[in-house]
């Protein structure tokens, strides 16, 4: 298939480029900064996710789209960029209008997973106050969870051809590739030990099997351990 990776000098996007290529795919990677001079099995584009023009430039001939940017460089810079993720959502949409075949694969949040039927973990009481001890962020990372469920709101009210990745609650990079992991759809996937982990290898892996053999077609689904 021929797959473009936007965010794919990224740790997410980057394993997804390297999983695509290690499968024998043709793979536009999309960065907003400069791309590398390098020759390789890439084709490497620079374009800017929230504008719908340089997104629709790149559609023709992609068989999947994946989003997998980040709102920021760090925890603070994605912090005050998280309005990125709801405006990257609009801006794919509209230019997917000109290509509605274009599968789109977009890489979210965990946040907007269900613990419990209704109740998801950005809803939590004391949500905010846990995330310094849960996931080494401040509180304020609070805003990046919301707008990560803003995002995938905006992706269930269209009628385009996607799917939504929630990774589980940890998400390890560098980690291993196994090849292997759990499926789940709404609920946040637990081991016994009460962990809900995922590598980053084998998040690539289940975006590149989701890509091969779409199981989600206008669904979110999650993975883990």
């Amino acid at each position: 298939m021929r797959i473009g990776v936007f965010g794919a000098t990224g740790v997410i996007g980057g394993r997804i480029v390297r999983e695509a290529v290690a499968r024998g795919h043709e793979v536009t990677a999309i960065s907003r900064s400069t791309p590398p001079a390098e020759p390789g099995p890439v084709t490497w584009r620079q374009a800017e996710i929230s504008d719908p023009a340089a997104v629709t430039e790149l559609l023709p001939g992609l068989d999947v789209l994946v989003n997998a940017i980040n709102a920021g460089r760090d925890i603070d810079d994605t912090i005050r960029n998280a309005d990125a993720l709801p405006t990257a959502a609009r801006s794919l949409l509209c230019a997917l209008e000109s290509h509605p075949r274009t599968r789109l694969i977009v890489i979210g949040g965990a946040g907007s997973l269900e613990i419990s039927p209704g109740q998801q973990i950005a809803d939590l009481d004391g949500i905010a106050e846990s995330l310094p001890a849960d996931l080494g962020t401040p509180p304020e990372y609070l805003r990046v969870i919301h707008a990560h469920r803003e995002a995938l709101n905006l992706y269930r009210l269209s009628n385009r051809d996607w799917t939504y990745l929630s990774p589980s609650a940890l998400l390890i990079p560098p980690g291993e590739r196994t090849g292997r992991y759990r499926l789940g759809r709404n609920e946040l996937l637990v081991r016994a030990d009460g962990s809900s982990a995922i590598s980053a290898e084998d998040l690539a892996v289940a975006v590149l099997d989701e890509a091969e053999h779409p199981r989600h077609v206008g669904l979110r689904f999650t993975v883990g351990y």
